[in-house]
């Protein structure tokens, strides 16, 4: 006897045109996630390995305030393009929209203004501590941002760590401290650095990773509780971020800007530095619309050394067993520091 062959209901999924456009999503968004890993990694190595380069070229050099000025006015014009577009590229929708959630809030707008400043800190510090540290040894100091964002999450945010990431916050220390110690010693120096300062390269790494904990969580908290989208945010931000650098570029170099000009020393690598820089701030709306903490922590360890080894090879990065045992800490704390917390085991004598 022939099985009668019975087919699929309208409401079946295997015609649902609704899983259908479910699966396509789930499909694009992990396809984002990879660019986003991608895109991150390209980011992190380029910009730290042109800004070490660019800062320790035997040639007159440009103003770092400059530099962050101009970034934050490129990601300011994207960031605008972005919201343009939003708005179906009607002038009229556009103008309302920036009026009502700009000019007409303005206690909202100015709750910005703190991140902005505080990056816009961090950033001019970065090019100091690049002038001062192997692109290497930065990039693995650097990672104690992880440490200092998780005590402003902690502080600010009420949250919680697990006991792995605990662990991962001793391994981090320990590992930048070989790390250091090796470096104030003058092991693993680039050739060429007797005008540099370590100590001063260290200050300010730390400097920069306070700043950015606390930016990043106040930012994080800002979002949280707000409407406003990520594009909206870093338009005000990247607002406030200009006239925080002219202050800084008045403060640093104002009598230099005013003879020389203020793209004084720019050249195409300090020009694709100011683009590279800008697309990082770019990838924070990417990253935490798309990515997840283990793609980040996974794109960190591969940044580390991918610098590592094309600092070897372009800068004469002299590497060590030293360097690399420091190294390998903060990549394992970055990656336990990454994983998710484990799920509370239920047993059927709870569940009764």
């Amino acid at each position: 006897m022939e099985s009668i062959k019975v087919p699929p209901s309208e409401g079946s999924p295997l015609k649902d045109p609704k899983v259908t456009a479910v699966k396509m999503d789930n499909q694009a968004n992990a396809k984002l996630k990879y660019l986003c890993l991608f895109l991150l990694v390209l980011q992190n190595t380029a910009v730290i390995l042109l800004m070490r380069h660019a800062r320790t070229r035997d040639i007159p050099q440009f103003f770092a305030a400059s530099a962050v000025v101009m970034s934050e006015l490129v990601k300011l014009i994207v960031c605008l393009i972005k919201v343009f577009h939003e708005h179906s590229f009607n002038v009229k929708a556009f103008c309302s929209f920036l009026n009502e959630n700009i000019v007409q809030q303005p206690i909202d707008t100015l709750m910005l203004a703190v991140p902005s400043i505080v990056y816009t800190i961090q950033n001019n510090l970065l090019y100091v501590a690049l002038s001062n540290l192997p692109a290497a040894t930065y990039q693995v100091t650097y990672q104690l941002k992880i440490l200092t964002t998780a005590m402003f999450m902690v502080v600010m945010l009420g949250k919680t760590l697990s006991k792995t990431q605990w662990i991962s916050m001793v391994l981090l220390f320990f590992g930048v401290a070989i790390v250091q110690v090796q470096t104030q010693t003058g092991g693993s120096s680039e050739k060429n650095s007797e005008q540099q300062n370590p100590l001063i390269g260290l200050a300010a790494v730390v400097v920069s990773c306070l700043s950015s904990g606390f930016a990043g969580v106040y930012f994080e908290k800002i979002l949280k509780h707000s409407k406003g989208s990520i594009w909206l945010r870093n338009v005000q931000m990247s607002m406030f971020g200009i006239i925080a650098g002219m202050f800084g570029l008045y403060a640093s170099n104002w009598t230099a800007v005013t003879t020389k000009g203020m793209f004084y020393g720019y050249d195409f690598e300090v020009w694709s530095i100011v683009l590279v820089f800008a697309l990082g701030g770019l990838l924070v709306a990417m990253v935490i619309k798309y990515a997840d903490n283990i793609l980040k922590g996974f794109a960190t360890s591969i940044s580390i050394v991918l610098s590592t080894v094309i600092s070897i090879f372009w800068m004469n990065f002299q590497l060590t067993w030293v360097f690399v045992s420091g190294a390998a800490l903060v990549i394992v704390a970055v990656y336990l520091y990454s994983l998710p917390a484990p799920k509370p085991v239920t047993t059927q004598n709870s569940k009764a």
